[in-house]
């Protein structure tokens, strides 16, 4: 089980870090990911990392704002969003599997979701 956790209301240029924690069993995902899903629109690939955390994966949209990072010791993703465009408002998903790390066919178990809004 994925928890994500860390959504929120924040104005336009903030920021706002979301974490995702695995519980309930012992696996070790190769890649970690988080996605969004933007009122009317459909989930979309927003950043990953691989296990060593040498390889990161971002989309174009958030590159340059959003960092991903990883704790192996707590299985635990982590998404830093800086300088926050109301276009970042959506549903953000965690994602955790061994296969493709930017689409969601890659990813074998999810988080339930965590809402961010931002404002402008």
């Amino acid at each position: 089980q994925l928890q994500a956790s860390g959504g929120g209301l924040v104005q336009a240029g903030g920021s706002l870090r979301l974490s995702c924690a695995a519980s309930g069993r012992t696996f070790s995902p190769y890649y970690m990911g988080w996605f969004r899903r933007a009122p009317g629109k459909e989930r979309e690939f927003v950043a990953a990392i691989s296990w060593s955390g040498g390889s990161t994966y971002y989309a174009d949209s958030v590159k340059g704002r959003f960092t991903i990072s990883r704790n192996n010791a707590k299985i635990t993703v982590y998404l830093q969003m800086n300088s926050l465009k109301p276009e970042d408002t959506a549903v953000y998903y965690c994602a955790a599997g061994y296969r493709a790390p930017t689409t969601a066919m890659g990813y074998d178990y999810w988080g339930q979701g965590t809402l961010v809004t931002v404002s402008s």
